[in-house]
């Protein structure tokens, strides 16, 4: 049966069944043993009155009886009446069974009689009295039984009406929500479903269903501007390459073919790094677990600071953290800031790399013009890209900080824009693996807090070769494998400012325009 109402109702009504019907029973033998031993106590009291006068030979002829005992019977041992009450005159004994020596007292029941037999005396030819009255039709005719199973059946009714129409109303706001949802499409997803009063499970059940269609809601709304920013940012590279190339072909001789090679190459790499922003984005959105491996933050931050051109990086590790997660993806994220930071800084940049309340804690600091509080949030949003970057790199997308606000999300960390006497501090939080104070590692000791890392030298003071080495190496490795190379007409690319990224905003992401593509490794 589909129906809960009606399951529950049956259910309810079969356990209540067995529970009256085992009452029922245990009341009927408690009556029926009540009123048998009221019956068999009057009878016992009246026939032991009589068997007395026997033995001392006064007895009257007739016995005298009064109801309820008024059949009485004084039995000689051949089964002949010798005497009797008016109500027993002239009927045969009440009973031919004759109590033994050594048990002078018997209850009987003769059809509907009652009877209590005591036997005079031990001897064989001693006389039996029988004194007997009828049973209560209440037993004899079944009255009882046919009285107790009539409650039985009302008590079943009335409990499964009781349990139908609670149940239906316990139901009630669940039909009403089942038919509010099935209002609700994803074209207009604005309804949402009636609350039931009170704090009971189907009240949470409301609520919880209308936040969903709340998040749903917006994430559809999302989706929607997403959809159309996304094409506005491609219409526009598009549309520079078919002009250039319409331009190309409708004067062949007053344009140069390279130059118009160069700029199609230039905006299909625009267009390359906006899909592998957006793939990276959906990646990530899809929550597509990347590799996991052990990462010393302190190291990743060193090599990422050594890599690159511009302005001084000043590295500060206070203490080893180690965090899991997937090196390739906090490479972006760390270059990215890195990368936004020199674009922006005036004259210095500083990272810092320790432990705080329980979190690995990467802070970039630089001291440039720094964000307005009102954008602090704004420009973490998809396609977002300030005034001042802008002016700075024309070429970005507006997808690097959303990317790594989803990086930090996906490693269940942060990523904030937090206040700084000048300048942007952007500040990632992430769970630690493993915390050390600084003077328990040698390693950490050897590259010294507070370094300032050269664009164009490493952390340990060697040359940058653009390879990284031990397990930096092997992260970026793993990192090529997966990359788009560059190889053919791209050679004749003309070559990109020497540091300049893909993003043109504080957080705009690394991307194919700098000395590393977004997965970390360097370009050809």
């Amino acid at each position: 049966m589909r129906s809960i109402q009606a399951r529950y109702t049956i259910i309810t009504t079969m356990l209540l069944l067995v529970i009256l019907a085992l009452v029922g029973t245990s009341i009927d033998m408690a009556i029926r043993y009540r009123i048998q031993d009221d019956g068999f106590g009057n009878a016992e009291r009246v026939a032991s009155q009589w068997s007395a006068l026997v033995r001392i030979g006064n007895i009257p002829d007739p016995i005298p009886a009064t109801a309820p005992v008024d059949l009485v019977q004084l039995v000689n041992s051949h089964g002949t009446v010798i005497n009797s009450s008016r109500q027993a005159m002239g009927m045969a004994p009440i009973s031919t069974s004759r109590p033994p020596a050594d048990d002078r007292f018997q209850q009987l029941t003769e059809g509907s009689v009652m009877v209590m037999a005591i036997r005079v005396s031990p001897a064989a030819d001693s006389p039996v009295v029988y004194a007997g009255l009828e049973e209560p039709a209440i037993l004899h005719e079944h009255h009882l039984e046919y009285f107790i199973a009539a409650g039985v059946l009302i008590l079943l009714a009335l409990a499964a009406w009781m349990t139908w129409c609670v149940v239906g109303r316990t139901l009630r706001p669940v039909a009403a929500i089942r038919a509010r949802m099935s209002e609700i499409t994803v074209s207009d997803l604005s309804l949402r479903v009636p609350i039931p009063p009170g704090e009971d499970e189907i009240a949470l059940l409301a609520r919880t269903a209308n936040q969903t269609l709340t998040r749903l809601e917006e994430a559809v709304e999302q989706q929607r501007r997403f959809a159309s920013t996304a094409s506005h940012e491609l219409r526009t590279p598009i549309a520079g390459l078919r002009v250039q190339l319409e331009e190309a072909l409708l004067y062949p001789d007053d344009i140069d073919p390279r130059d118009t090679i160069r700029g199609a190459l230039t905006a299909s790499g625009r267009l390359e790094a906006i899909v592998n922003d957006l793939l990276q984005l959906a990646r990530l959105r899809a929550a597509d677990p990347a590799p996991q491996e052990l990462i010393d933050l302190g190291d990743l931050v060193t090599e990422e600071a050594a890599q690159g051109t511009g302005m001084p990086v000043r590295v500060q590790v206070t203490a080893r953290v180690q965090v899991r997660g997937s090196r390739i993806q906090l490479i972006r994220v760390v270059g990215n800031l890195l990368s936004n930071a020199r674009r922006h800084a005036d004259s210095r940049v500083e990272v810092s790399v320790g432990f705080e309340d329980g979190k690995a804690v990467v802070a970039v600091v630089d001291d440039g013009a720094g964000i307005a509080p009102a954008d602090r949030e704004r420009v973490f949003e998809r396609f977002t890209r300030l005034d001042d970057g802008r002016l700075r790199d024309s070429g970005g997308s507006g997808l690097g900080l959303a990317i790594s606000r989803d990086i930090a999300h996906a490693h269940q960390g942060t990523l904030l824009i937090e206040d700084s006497p000048r300048g942007a501090r952007f500040v990632l939080r992430l769970p630690p693996e493993d915390t050390r104070p600084l003077g328990a590692d040698p390693e950490v000791q050897r590259a010294g807090p507070g370094k300032t890392v050269p664009p164009s030298r490493r952390a340990d003071g060697r040359e940058s070769t653009g390879k990284s080495t031990g397990k930096e190496s092997a992260g970026r490795e793993s990192a090529v494998k997966g990359a788009t190379r560059e190889e053919g007409p791209r050679k004749a690319r003309k070559a990109p400012k020497e540091g300049a990224l893909d993003e043109g905003t504080h957080g705009e992401g690394v991307g194919t325009k700098g000395p590393f593509t977004w997965a970390g490794h360097r370009r050809r």
